[in-house]
Order: structure tokens, then C-alpha cells, then sequence
């Protein structure tokens, strides 16, 4: 198990996170709540900015600022954006950092990531478990998290009581609002109380959903997508998954079950995927459809004991060498995710899609050729193509979506404390 700690806090500067809404938020939170949320965004903001941007009398906002400081959830600063000749320095407002910590975790195949984060969004510590297991019960996969969140603690100097939320990804299809586990690639059972069971174990307060919402989490909160009121994030590693954000939030569907992309079917009667169903999207384009594939371009008598993931990075090499079945494999993957781009396009028009995961170090899976083909798949070929940007996350990123997830989770508790 590695642990990294990062850097204090203060030495680095205030950014904000979480999503950046231009227009005051008027989903029914409280206006102190949204007072909380609107300074976390900026990172650091006045008392009158803060008026403006909520579209409220300066007054109100003096009231509901004192109870935030007053609970510990608001510091005050001398503000950096302004400058002044005379009086008193200007004073900014930030979250409190210490205000609660809460800690991101991303399950996977091979390993898994954690991070600490404090109340402002700003990264503590991570910590990774590498794991032997291709696929284990959930009692195992609990006792493993268990692990790598004791060992992110114990090097951050904090106890399990410390913690106000933990939030927890895996592929596959995760019921966020209940908290039901309905299937992993991961995992040897199905339809199992995740969320139940971790915070049995954990005895803190535990959020679940699927890997492909933590990506696109992370873009909202950390990323590129804050600022942005619509886009979508496709995500190409072991599976094939898809976030969508409306209007500055995350789009799960009625039962959280939704934007599954890589079980839409392309091919009736097609190729095995792993959730068991043939004609998937992502048995044509995921990790162990390429794998799948790889022995016709490479030595088979090497690939016996070669792990999948230096297999792919063979095949790419083959294929950059010109080995003429290796590049079939990655054009005919790349043919098939401009089908599924495409389908985006069609069903959503997002003005950005977003393709994230290690998987875009392939340059094949997004070369120009294939950004033309979902062009030509789309209905509206007259507009502009859609705008497409890649980028290559580790397992980090995907562990801040899991932190990101966890922040908004206890954000309502927080701002409605009481003095």
C-alpha cells in the first residue's frame, strides 16, 4: 500500500469547487445553504459580491454570514481579489477547512484509490491498495476498503470519527438513492445493500454510485465542466460508462440507473459482454474487448501469463509499429465508440462531451477519423461538429468524484446546523 500526503493547505491557493451557477440556485435549499455552497464555489468572495450574486439585500447575507461563522463553517480573510488606498484592508469569505473532512474512494479491478479532502474541496491525503482479486464478494470488497480508508487515516492523523461522509464508487450499476448495490464487474453477488453495509462497517456516513457519475462529479466540481450548465462525460477503461450533467447537476434517472452507454446494444446477437447480455457497446470497445481481440495481432505463445494491461500497451505498440491486425482491432473499437458519441449527440446535444479514463492515451479511440464518423452519424450534419475533448485521468481523478460526491452529501447538513 502506497500513502502520499499532500501539501498544507494555506501554502496553496483558495480556487473553490463545486459547480460555478451564474443565476441563483432556486432548487429549494435554504438561502444559507446556498450562501455556504455560492462562497465554496468562488473559494474566496466578499460580502457584497456575495449579495449581488444571490440577489439578495446585503443585509440578509450579514445575518446569515455571522450564523456561518459563528458555526464554524465560514472564516474570514483579508480578500486578495481587491485592493485599496485607504481604511480597513477588504475582507473576503472562505470555508473554514477544518469545518469536516471527508474522504473519496474508488474501487477497481486492480487497485484501489482514496483521498482526503477537507470541507473546501482542497486534497489532504491518498492513499492506493493494490488488489490480486479479479472478482471477490462484497464481505472481501468491504474489508479491502476498510484497509486503504485505515491506512489514508492513520497517515493523515485522523480517526474514522473524524470523517462526516465517505463517499464510494465502482463500475458497474449502482442505485445511488437507495444505496443498492444491483451488479459489479467486480463482484461474485448482485442486488446487495452497499451503501447499509459499508456504513455498518465504517460506522460513518457512506454515499455509493457508479464510477462513470465519479468521473463526471469530479469534472463538475473540479474540472472543466464547472462552469458549464450542460455536457457529458464518457468514460472507456474496463467498461464503457457515461455521466450526464442538466442544468449544473448530475442526471442519474428515476431509479439512478441510467446513462448505462455501454450496455446499449449495437449489434443484435454480438459479442459477449460482462454483464452477461451479447451486443453491448462496450464488448466492442472496453479493455477486455480489446484483449479479447489481442491475440490475433500478437505472439500467442507470449500472452500466456502477459497481464491485460500490459497486453493493451503491446497491442497499441504493435499497431504505432504498423502491424497491420492491431490497428484493425483499435479502428474498429474507434468505429464503434463514434457510434456511441453519436447516440449522445442525437438523444442530448450536449454542447461538450467529455472522454475520460487511462484508456485516452489511445489516440485511435479519438483520431480524427472517428470524430468525423459521429459527425456523420449525427442527425444535424449541417452544424458545427460537436465539441470533443479528451482527458487521460488516473485513478485520482476518479477518487476526487468519489470526494466531490461526498461534499454534497453532507453540504445540506452543514449549512442547516444549528447556532
Amino acid at each position: 500500500m502506497n500513502i502520499e500526503i499532500s501539501q498544507p493547505y494555506d501554502e496553496e491557493p483558495l480556487l473553490g469547487c463545486g459547480p460555478i451557477r451564474p443565476e441563483p440556485d432556486a432548487s429549494g435549499a435554504s438561502l444559507r445553504h446556498r450562501v455556504f455552497e455560492q462562497v465554496r464555489s468562488a473559494g474566496q468572495i466578499s460580502r457584497i459580491d456575495l449579495a449581488k450574486q444571490l440577489r439578495v439585500s446585503p443585509a440578509s447575507i450579514t445575518a446569515l454570514v455571522a450564523e456561518l461563522l459563528d458555526l464554524g463553517l465560514l472564516r474570514e480573510s483579508q480578500d486578495t481579489t481587491r485592493t485599496t488606498t485607504r481604511g480597513r484592508p477588504p475582507v473576503a469569505l472562505s470555508v473554514q477547512p477544518d469545518a469536516g473532512y471527508v474522504v473519496g474512494i474508488k474501487l477497481a479491478r486492480a487497485q484501489h484509490t482514496a483521498l482526503l479532502v477537507d470541507a473546501a474541496g482542497r486534497p489532504l491525503a491518498q492513499a492506493s491498495l493494490a488488489c490480486a482479486l479479479r472478482r471477490r464478494s462484497l464481505a472481501q470488497m468491504i474489508t479491502e476498503t476498510g484497509q486503504v480508508l485505515d491506512a489514508l487515516l492513520e497517515q493523515a492523523n485522523l480517526s474514522r470519527a473524524d470523517i462526516a461522509c465517505i463517499g464510494l464508487g465502482m463500475p458497474g450499476m449502482i442505485d445511488h438513492a437507495s444505496g443498492q448495490m444491483v451488479w459489479s464487474p467486480l463482484l461474485t453477488e448482485k442486488n446487495r445493500p452497499l451503501r447499509a453495509l459499508a456504513e455498518d462497517a465504517f460506522g460513518v456516513p457512506v454515499a455509493v454510485d457508479n464510477d462513470a457519475n465519479l468521473v463526471t462529479l469530479a469534472e463538475l466540481w473540479f474540472g472543466k465542466g464547472r462552469a458549464m450548465a450542460d455536457f457529458a462525460v464518457v468514460t472507456v477503461e474496463q467498461g464503457v460508462g457515461m455521466g450526464l450533467v442538466i442544468n449544473h447537476r448530475l442526471y442519474r434517472g428515476a431509479g439512478s440507473l441510467g446513462m448505462e452507454l455501454g450496455h446499449t446494444k449495437v449489434q443484435m446477437d454480438g459479442a459477449l459482454c460482462q454483464c452477461g447480455q451479447r451486443g453491448c457497446l462496450e464488448a466492442y470497445i472496453a479493455d477486455y474487448a480489446l484483449v479479447r481481440e489481442a491475440s490475433t495481432a500478437l505472439d500467442p505463445s507470449d500472452l500466456g501469463t502477459v497481464a491485460p494491461d500490459v497486453m493493451l500497451q503491446q497491442l497499441y505498440e504493435q499497431a504505432k509499429a504498423g502491424n497491420e491486425a492491431a490497428r484493425v482491432i483499435f479502428r474498429r473499437a474507434g468505429r464503434f465508440l463514434a457510434l456511441g458519441l453519436a447516440n449522445i449527440v442525437n438523444l442530448f446535444d450536449p454542447p461538450l462531451i467529455i472522454l475520460a479514463g487511462e484508456r485516452m492515451q489511445y489516440d485511435y479511440l479519438y483520431a480524427d477519423e472517428v470524430l468525423r464518423e459521429m459527425h456523420s452519424l449525427s442527425l444535424n450534419r449541417d452544424a458545427a461538429p460537436q465539441q470533443v475533448e479528451t482527458h487521460a485521468w488516473g485513478d485520482l481523478m476518479w477518487a476526487h468524484g468519489a470526494a466531490a460526491l461526498a461534499l454534497s452529501e453532507i453540504a445540506d447538513a452543514m449549512a442547516e446546523r444549528r447556532v
